[in-house]
């Protein structure tokens, strides 16, 4: 999910939603969504069902989720929200 809502698309959260549709990964859903909650922080990206929260999300970053995340299950860290993942290696993705 990407947020459209009014601070994110501020921050070209429409781009960022159009780049992952070009680069949609097998078996995913790109959607845009309304606030996320993280004004601020944005553009904002959610990954379900997985509960991994991304911020600042900018047009460079989503090769590197689609790779990485989608089709590797291995998260970003260094988009990875911190009020959400303040300890990357005590949240397990695997669960």
């Amino acid at each position: 999910m990407v947020c459209q809502n009014r601070t994110c698309l501020r921050s070209r959260s429409d781009l960022v939603l159009a780049e992952f549709q070009k680069h949609q990964a097998p078996h995913t859903m790109v959607s845009p969504s309304g606030c996320l909650g993280q004004c601020g922080s944005g553009p904002m990206v959610t990954v379900m069902p997985d509960q991994v929260w991304y911020c600042r999300v900018s047009i460079q970053d989503v090769p590197d989720i689609v790779e990485h995340h989608l089709q590797n299950g291995e998260p970003v860290k260094r988009l990875l929200h911190p009020r959400f993942h303040p300890s990357f290696d005590a949240y397990s993705f695997n669960q």
